[in-house]
């Protein structure tokens, strides 16, 4: 088996690719060096060389505050590049993950956001990842869309490495305390993918560790398992004022996995500690 990885040099397609080959199958990633997502002939000449068996899409503009900036460009990649990608998956008829976010749900309530749940995304990000959606979707009927939140890996900046590197700046901060969700590490994540993408249980999925809790409780967690002291407050979001409006409910339902006889992912808490020891 043969399985084209977008993304590459990013958080997940990094471990994505590692995972693979760690199975012994063969992978072949790119990043905009090699292939520009939302150039269709890029795309078409070098997934049609490639000739894979399945694409794993984990590329995307990931600049949250800065997308509302930068609309057009975000839209670019996230939906019209996802595009391109899903319709050479048409072409050669094989199946394609894409990887979304929590952020195509507006955040309201408390109870956990089930795969089939009404979209409504806040913000330019999120649209553009709803768009992605659709666009795989209507294109394929061999398809997972696997959305993911709050999201660490040894690759790339994330929340983690923010935390530590002001942890050992600053004797004091201020965190966000009204905004839930799960973290989820990319490690344990790019396996849950590769499984998937061996079998043909085609649909909607969330993937996040398990567990909740909120960003001021994760960073606390982060220096208690750093051995860092730094006095940490909680504060509201509307404190904490960011260009981007975040949904305050992230919570995601990931019955359906086990439903299909996958398995669910580690505790956050769990993740990280195994998170932190790679990066020592």
């Amino acid at each position: 088996m043969k399985v084209f990885v977008t993304g590459v040099r990013g958080q997940l397609g990094y471990d994505v690719v590692n995972e693979l080959e760690k199975r012994g199958i063969e992978a072949i990633g790119v990043d905009i060096q090699e292939m520009d997502i939302t150039n269709a002939d890029s795309v078409n000449t070098v997934i049609g060389e490639a000739a894979p068996d399945a694409v794993i899409h984990c590329a995307a503009y990931t600049a949250v505050d800065a997308a509302e900036d930068n609309a057009e460009l975000c839209r670019k990649v996230n939906a019209e590049g996802t595009q391109n990608i899903a319709n050479m998956c048409k072409t050669l008829d094989i199946p394609m993950i894409y990887i979304s976010t929590d952020y195509v749900f507006d955040g309201t309530g408390e109870r956990p956001w089930e795969p089939d749940d009404e979209r409504n995304p806040l913000n330019v990000y999120g649209q553009t990842k709803y768009e992605g959606e659709l666009a795989v979707q209507n294109t394929l009927e061999k398809y997972f869309i696997v959305r993911i939140a709050w999201v660490f890996g040894v690759n790339g900046k994330n929340f983690v490495k923010t935390m530590l590197n002001l942890g050992r700046t600053r004797d004091h901060l201020t965190v966000v305390n009204d905004q839930f969700g799960s973290p989820t590490y990319t490690y344990d994540l790019a396996k849950l993918l590769v499984d998937m993408v061996l079998t043909d249980k085609y649909g909607f999925y969330h993937a996040t560790n398990e567990g909740i809790c909120t960003w001021y409780e994760f960073a606390c967690e982060i220096f208690r398992q750093a051995g860092i002291d730094v006095k940490v407050d909680p504060v509201s979001a509307d404190q904490y004022p960011a260009k981007a409006k975040r949904p305050s409910n992230s919570r995601m339902s990931k019955e359906k996995l086990t439903d299909n006889g996958f398995e669910k992912l580690p505790t956050w808490q769990d993740a990280l500690q195994r998170y932190l020891e790679v990066l020592e």
